[in-house]
C-alpha cells in the first residue's frame, strides 16, 4: 500500500519536481530519453511533419509554354509564340501560412512532450519499484539468514532430543519459505530490469541506486496547479491546438484575396515579332466559400474542448493531491 502511495505522490509532483530527486535518477532518465526507440521514432516523425508543413508554403512551379504553327493557309509565314510565367497567391497568404506552420510545429512539440512524459514516468515508476524490491530483498535476505540460523539451532536441539520433529519441520519450512521469498523478489527484479532495458532501447542499465530520496514536502494545491498549467504537456498541447486553429482563421481570411501571376511572352511571324510582360489575377468566387466559417467553428470547438479537459484534469488533480 505504501508503495502505491509513493507512486501516486510521484505522479502528482512529476511536473513540479521534474527529475531532481537524485542525480542518479536524473542521469538514468536522461539516458533512457536518449536511447528510447519510441521517442527516437517520434522525433523523426515530427521532423518529417515539419518539413511537409514548410513545403505547403512553397511557390508553384514556373510554367513554360510555346506554340509553333507552320501549317495552314497563311501568307505571313510561320507563327511562333512562347511564354514563361510564375503564379503565386496574394503575398499576405504566405506570411499567414508561415505563422500557421509555426503553430503546428508547436502542436507537434507539445505532442512529443506528452509522449516523453509518458515514457519517462513509466521509467521512473519502474526505478521506484526496483528500489523498493532491492530494499525488500535486503530485509528478506537477512530474514533468510536468521531462519537458517534458527533451523540449525533447532536441528542441534533435535539431535539432542530436546525438541520434537514438529518443531524441526516448522523451522525448516520457515527457512524454505524465506528462500522462496528471496528468489521471487530476485525474479521480480529481473522482470523490472528487463522492462527498463526495453525502455532504454534494448541497452542494459547499470548503477541503479537504492538510496532515492523522495520529497516529503508538498506545496499548496493552487501553487502546484498554477505550475502545472504552465508545464503540463497535455495542457500545453491544448493551448497549441487553440493557437493553430486561430492562425487557420487568419490564413483562410487571407486566402480569400485573389491569386496573381506574372510572366514574359514572345510572339513572332516572318521576321515581325512582339514581346513583353503580362499579368493575371484570379476572381475568388468559389474556392474559399465556407472555409473561414469552418475555421471559426473549429476555433470555437478548440476553446470549448480546452475548458472541458482542463476542468476534468483539475478534478483529477484535486483527488490525487488529497490522496
Amino acid at each position: 500500500m505504501n508503495k502505491h502511495i509513493v507512486f501516486a505522490i510521484c505522479g502528482c509532483l512529476f511536473f513540479v519536481t521534474g527529475f531532481s530527486q537524485t542525480k542518479n535518477v536524473e542521469e538514468l532518465l536522461n539516458e533512457i530519453e536518449q536511447n528510447n526507440t519510441e521517442l527516437k521514432g517520434y522525433q523523426s516523425f515530427i521532423e518529417s511533419q515539419q518539413l511537409e508543413n514548410k513545403s505547403t508554403n512553397n511557390l508553384p512551379d514556373p510554367q513554360l509554354s510555346g506554340y509553333y504553327m507552320p501549317f495552314g493557309d497563311n501568307i505571313t509565314g510561320d507563327y511562333t509564340e512562347y511564354g514563361i510565367s510564375q503564379s503565386f497567391e496574394f503575398p499576405t497568404v504566405y506570411s499567414s501560412r508561415n505563422m500557421w506552420n509555426k503553430s503546428k510545429s508547436q502542436q507537434l512539440a507539445s505532442a512529443y512532450s506528452t509522449k516523453r512524459q509518458e515514457v519517462l514516468l513509466q521509467a521512473k515508476s519502474i526505478l521506484l519499484e526496483l528500489v523498493f524490491l532491492q530494499k525488500q530483498k535486503t530485509i528478506e535476505t537477512e530474514r533468510k539468514t536468521q531462519s537458517k540460523h534458527v533451523f540449525d539451532q533447532i536441528k542441534e536441539l533435535f539431535a539432542k532430543e530436546q525438541v520434537g520433529l514438529l518443531d524441526l519441520n516448522k523451522a525448516k519450512i520457515a527457512w524454505i519459505q524465506e528462500q522462496f521469498v528471496v528468489k521471487q523478489i530476485e525474479s521480480n527484479i529481473q522482470i523490472q530490469m528487463s522492462k527498463l532495458k526495453t525502455l532504454n532501447g534494448g541497452n542494459p542499465i547499470d548503477g541503479i541506486s537504492s538510496q532515492i530520496v523522495l520529497p516529503i514536502e508538498i506545496g499548496t494545491i493552487e501553487n502546484i496547479w498554477q505550475d502545472k498549467l504552465t508545464k503540463d504537456p497535455q495542457l500545453q498541447e491544448l493551448k497549441a491546438n487553440e493557437e493553430a486553429s486561430l492562425q487557420k482563421i487568419k490564413l483562410e481570411k487571407n486566402k480569400v484575396l485573389p491569386n496573381l501571376a506574372l510572366g514574359y511572352n514572345y510572339q513572332g511571324v516572318s521576321g515581325s515579332n512582339y514581346s513583353g510582360f503580362f499579368g493575371s489575377i484570379s476572381i475568388p468566387l468559389w474556392n474559399s466559400k465556407n472555409k473561414v466559417k469552418a475555421a471559426e467553428a473549429n476555433y470555437e470547438y478548440q476553446q470549448t474542448n480546452t475548458k472541458v479537459i482542463t476542468t476534468s484534469l483539475y478534478a483529477q488533480f484535486q483527488e490525487t493531491y488529497n490522496q
